[in-house]
This record gives structure tokens, C-alpha cells and sequence, in this order.
């Protein structure tokens, strides 16, 4: 790897940022810049997106821009067991009528995300090219999708990455009242049936906090990494793609 000048989106000036180069390595992530901006280029074929997330760095750039690669401290993060709902929710939850499932419509679901932003007229990262590297590591068996449906049509849902016993996550989408909150349930009884001890949120939101989400400092969230991702290997818990 070599240090390059380059501007990111978001900033004013020029900074000093690490260009990647062909092989699969990153950076220390404790050498990102204070908003969290660790390197630029590379691709995202399947080798270095895995190794990006064993270490907790993400891609998240824009359209037409170069890809940049994030490490966030403090980051936020939902240990399982401390994961919490309102009464009203939990009665909402247990009362609804929607149907889940997961792994039944992955590649609808994340483009469900981006549209759910561009709609609004907001930004969206999970571009063209993300959506396609996001799909090869969902047929890899890395990736996977939470699903709500309403008399067959979808209607919330959640996607993001599993390594070792940590998931990833990355978007979530709402057509409904409550949707995306019933997919973030059911998919934190699916983790914690099958062992999962961390979910990564990556960005703070006061919706997140209010379901347990809490921030941890850098060196600890890697810390949790080394300690809940022993291996690469995918996770057969998770049930195979049935097209939906």
C-alpha cells in the first residue's frame, strides 16, 4: 500500500488517505481519519469485501465517485442479549399479520433499500456496483436478507453480512408501519438461536439506541472481532435463496 492525495466526498481539502492496490489488504483501521475515512480504490470482489469486514471496515461511497473504505470509532453495536423493544412493539410484533422469512428475495430487498432513499430524494451508497458485489456474496453464503410480507408482497425488510458469530448490517427498508422493526426482531431471534454474540450497526441513530444499540470504542469493537470471528468460513445456519 502507498499514502496518496485525495479528496473525499465529504471534505473541504485534500487529505492523506491509503490507496489501495491490487492485493487484499487494508490498512490498520486505527489509521483512519477522525470521520472514519481509511482508504480509497481497490474493488469489491468477494476476497476483499470478507477481509474488509473480518477487520470492521465498509465500503460507502457514491455513485460515479471512488470507492472509500470506512473504520467508524466509537461504533455502534447491539449485543444480542441486551437487544430490547418497547411493550407497545412487542405487542405490535406479536399481533402482526405480516409473514417473515430469510434468504427468500435477498436482491428485491436490497434494492428495496436504495430505492427507499432515492424516493426521498436523499443519497444512496448501495449503488449499481454495490448491489451486484452484494448479490455475488449472498450466492457465496455470506450475505443475507430479512423479509416482511403483506398477503405476498414485500414490504420491509434488512440485508447485511455474517462472519464467524458477528452480522453486519447494512440497510433496512419500511412500506409499512413498523416493518423494518419486525425484521430487525425476528432476525436477532434467529442470531441468538444460532449463537451470534454482535451485530454491527455502523452508524448511530436514536432509532438503533432505543432497541439496545450502544457505542463502543474502536479498539473494542476489534477487540469483539478477533474474539467472535474465528473463521471465514460461511455459516450453514442460514437457510439457501427461495425465489420469491
Amino acid at each position: 500500500m502507498v499514502i496518496d492525495t485525495f479528496t473525499a466526498a465529504d471534505v473541504h481539502s485534500p487529505m492523506p488517505v491509503f490507496q489501495l492496490t491490487d492485493q487484499v489488504r487494508f490498512p490498520h483501521p486505527e489509521l483512519a481519519e477522525e470521520n472514519g475515512l481509511l482508504a480509497v480504490g481497490g474493488d469489491l470482489r468477494p476476497q476483499r469485501l470478507l477481509e474488509a469486514y473480518r477487520q470492521g471496515i465498509f465500503p460507502w461511497y457514491s455513485e460515479n465517485d471512488p470507492i472509500l473504505w470506512w473504520f467508524t470509532s466509537p461504533r455502534l453495536v447491539i449485543f444480542p442479549e441486551e437487544f430490547r423493544v418497547s411493550r407497545r412493539l412487542a405487542r405490535y410484533f406479536r399481533n402482526t399479520r405480516l409473514d417473515f422469512s430469510i434468504n427468500r428475495a435477498f436482491d428485491r430487498v436490497i434494492t428495496a433499500c436504495a430505492f427507499s432513499r432515492t424516493r426521498k430524494g436523499e443519497d444512496t451508497w448501495i449503488t449499481s456496483e454495490m448491489m451486484s458485489a452484494f448479490s455475488n456474496l449472498h450466492h457465496l453464503n455470506y450475505a443475507h436478507s430479512v423479509e416482511c410480507w403483506e398477503n405476498d408482497q414485500l414490504v420491509g425488510g434488512l440485508y447485511g453480512v455474517a462472519l464467524g458469530k458477528v452480522f453486519f448490517g447494512e440497510s433496512m427498508f419500511s412500506n409499512v408501519a413498523n416493518a423494518s422493526k419486525y425484521a430487525l426482531i425476528h432476525l436477532v431471534d434467529f442470531l441468538s438461536e444460532n449463537g451470534y454474540r454482535l451485530i454491527d450497526c455502523q452508524m448511530t441513530t436514536a432509532h438503533l439506541v432505543s432497541l439496545g444499540g450502544r457505542e463502543i470504542p474502536g479498539k473494542a469493537f476489534q477487540h469483539q472481532l478477533k474474539k467472535h470471528i474465528k473463521t471465514t468460513t460461511s455459516d450453514g445456519a442460514w437457510p439457501h435463496e427461495e425465489k420469491a
